[in-house]
């Protein structure tokens, strides 16, 4: 596991330090699950901010909704 140093602003060190006394769980528990669940919003804006890109260049394009639907087989009435 990699090891990494994070100084942190005083009102948030107080908050976690306060949650985790409270729930008897580590600072480092609720900072992971912090990061963890920051981590998958950024990477999925990551990926949706490439996809704009490379729909602005011309280097893909967009399927309507009722052709994906049509082509799944799926009902027409959205």
């Amino acid at each position: 596991m990699g090891a990494v140093s994070l100084r942190l602003p005083d009102d948030i060190s107080e908050r976690l330090q306060r949650l985790a006394a409270e729930t008897g769980r580590s600072k480092t528990y609720y900072m992971l699950e912090a990061i963890r669940e920051h981590l998958d919003d950024l990477e999925d804006l990551a990926l949706a901010e490439e996809r704009w890109r490379n729909l602005q260049a011309g280097k893909s394009r967009t399927v309507p909704l009722e052709e994906v639907m049509r082509r799944y087989g799926l009902d027409s009435q959205v």
